[in-house]
């Protein structure tokens, strides 16, 4: 394998490294970058780093790859083996480990491929993955004779989960871990939770076969609703393939979102940590904000992004963070990283405790008219153009109140919307939210007239 080498600028993306195995990305290029990210670690003082992999096909060999680059920089390596992206998160900590490096292409489709980074505790992503890029390009690495040890993490990483867990009542319980890396921890867990649990998609299969592993998309929960309502079952967990995202129905096989989830789970931390800062990303609801305000906490409207959402969660001391997209993190009794299963061990807690069944929790809940989240096309040099376009109109309004920390979310006496560039993707992301129909037809109408102004095809709503 060669020293320097110039990676597909394409697969430096802003939270993590993604691309096509086989096209974009190779062991050749799997390798540089652990010869890379090791000099790092090692100039930043570290000398190890745990890795672990996914249950794509092409994730092995990787693995392999990745692991020969870092002993190459004289670093010890953990190996924890295959299993959802959480468990080396955990690793990490567990074995003290200076970084982590997580091969995985996420929700991806198969042919995809990548790898999610940490660095003494804290995220790896944004302008220090360029810098690796440039990096990677010079062959100036670290050279030594490093070591790798086999660490079984898996049983240690269960008993920690459970270890959350607190119940009265037996709970019915539906999941599907969508043939993604969390299916064995899914079958092991379920092993040692009271109630009565079915498992779907347990197999670990990189083709997926079942369905795309995103449970934010709702045509891929269909199997899990109808486990739900076949069993007569509390709830419903999915999960993405890489088992950090989390996907929840309730006995009506009705979808709670991450913002929904979070007002959940903010009850139980808030009465813990009264008035305590809890972080939700630009795209969630106005009942996000009104919910934890009501409860005695501190709404925070933040960068989307799971790299963003952590370095703001230690910057803030919170407890408790989540994206729409189902990333939830818990500082609170937890290590503060995104975990799906950690995730469900809470929430199942929270139903398991309460008067309330989930279905009772959602019908209390302020039930506002939006749309989903929009994903349309728009050339990546081009996107963030568009963006400072709308705000430099929007600045010259009276009637609306502008956030710009991601993108622009434009409220106005209807409500508001959202129109944010894509990090990962060439591509604006737009959210319109009202409390009536008449409400969000005028935001989607203002919305419309922005891109419209800026040359835009408009998304269909």
């Amino acid at each position: 394998m060669t020293e320097g080498r110039a990676l597909d600028p394409t697969i430096l993306r802003e939270y993590d490294i993604r691309g096509v195995v086989g096209k974009t990305l190779n062991p050749e290029d799997v390798y540089v970058i652990g010869r890379t990210f090791g000099s790092l670690l090692l100039e930043a003082g570290g000398g190890s780093v745990a890795v672990g992999y996914d249950g794509r096909l092409s994730s092995p060999n990787l693995e392999v790859a990745l692991v020969d680059g870092l002993k190459a920089c004289g670093l010890t390596v953990y190996r924890a083996g295959l299993g959802p992206s959480p468990m080396l998160y955990y690793a990490t900590y567990e074995l003290a480990a200076d970084a982590g490096m997580m091969i995985t292409g996420s929700h991806n489709p198969p042919e995809f491929n990548g790898i999610k980074m940490t660095l003494k505790g804290k995220a790896f992503f944004g302008e220090d993955i360029q810098m690796l890029g440039a990096r990677a390009a010079t062959g100036d690495f670290a050279k030594g004779s490093g070591v790798a040890e086999d660490k079984d993490v898996f049983d240690d990483y269960i008993a920690r989960l459970l270890r959350d867990y607190q119940g009265d009542k037996a709970l019915k319980v539906a999941w599907d871990p969508a043939n993604g890396a969390g299916g064995d921890a899914v079958s092991q867990l379920v092993s040692k939770l009271p109630g009565e649990h079915f498992v779907i998609n347990a197999e670990i299969d990189g083709t997926f076969p079942a369905h795309h592993p995103d449970p934010t998309v709702e045509k891929n929960l269909e199997q899990l609703k109808d486990l739900v309502i076949e069993n007569d079952c509390d709830l419903g967990i999915g999960l993405d393939g890489d088992a950090d995202r989390i996907g929840v129905v309730d006995a009506k096989g009705r979808v709670l979102w991450g913002d929904q989830l979070l007002v959940i789970l903010a009850r139980e931390v808030l009465a813990d940590h009264p008035g305590a800062p809890i972080i939700a990303d630009v795209k969630a609801s106005q009942v996000f904000f009104d919910e934890v305000k009501r409860m005695g906490g501190e709404p925070v409207l933040w960068k989307a992004g799971h790299s963003h959402i952590k370095s703001k969660m230690v910057e803030l001391n919170s407890p408790l963070a989540g994206e729409m997209s189902a990333h939830i993190f818990f500082k609170h009794r937890y290590y503060g990283y995104d975990d799906a299963l950690y995730a469900a061990v809470r929430l199942i807690s929270i139903i398991a405790n309460g008067a309330e069944s989930l279905v009772d929790i959602y019908d209390s809940l302020p039930q506002m008219v939006n749309t989903p989240e929009l994903r349309f096309d728009c050339a990546e040099d081009r996107k963030f153009k568009v963006i400072d376009e709308v705000r430099d109109r929007l600045a010259t309004e009276s009637n609306a109140d502008v956030n710009d920390i991601d993108g622009v979310r434009v409220t106005t006496d209807d409500g508001w919307w959202l129109l944010r560039a894509s990090n990962t993707q060439a591509a604006l992301v737009a959210r319109c939210e009202s409390g009536d129909q008449a409400g969000l037809e005028r935001l989607k109408a203002a919305l419309i007239d922005q891109l419209e102004q800026s040359s835009i095809s408009p998304p269909e709503f």
